[in-house]
């Protein structure tokens, strides 16, 4: 028996606070069959075991989609009835826009415009960045902001939000 998902949620969480594996386990417990885009680069080699970690955790029944950049081109290409779909994550898309100096509001517009129109459920993953003290950067604040604009916006249009801290998810919408 497969426990439905709403059509958007959105979890958030810090780092390594287990905001990944538990929007993993909700897409699981939707459906056998599941989609999985994933946001990051493997610049350097930290990072390529972080994702091969992410994947060995996920193991088979996944279909991956990298999508860096083109997140919006990405879901509307993959996105399909009865196929629910888990983006991850949400800052790292951000951060990859930032450092190709692309322009940022019109890529969040983009975002907001294509989810309500999406076929199956779709769950997003990121990072709570502003929680701590201001970054002495601009930067670190531009990214803060950025990540909170975001945050805001796709709370806002999500059905159900969730907040990660230690593993434990506290539902904050929905």
């Amino acid at each position: 028996m497969s426990t439905p998902l709403k059509p958007v949620t959105l979890v958030l969480g810090g780092a390594r606070s287990g905001k990944s594996a538990f929007a993993e386990r909700m897409v699981e417990a939707a459906s056998a069959e599941r989609l999985y885009i994933a946001t990051g680069q493997a610049w350097d080699d930290e990072m390529r075991d972080r994702i091969a970690g992410h994947r060995n955790r996920r193991g088979s029944g996944w279909h991956t989609v990298e999508a860096p950049l083109d997140l919006v081109t990405a879901l509307d290409a993959n996105t399909r009835a009865g196929r629910p779909v888990l983006v991850d994550c949400l800052t790292l898309w951000m951060t990859n826009l930032m450092l190709g100096e692309h322009d940022i509001a019109a890529e969040f517009d983009r975002l907001r415009a294509a989810i309500p129109s999406l076929e199956t459920p779709v769950v997003f993953v990121s990072n709570e960045v502003g929680l701590g003290i201001v970054p002495d950067n601009a930067m670190a604040r531009a990214f803060r902001d950025h990540a909170g604009h975001l945050h805001q916006s796709i709370a806002g249009l999500a059905d159900e939000v969730y907040f990660v801290a230690a593993g434990l998810p506290l539902k904050m919408k929905g």
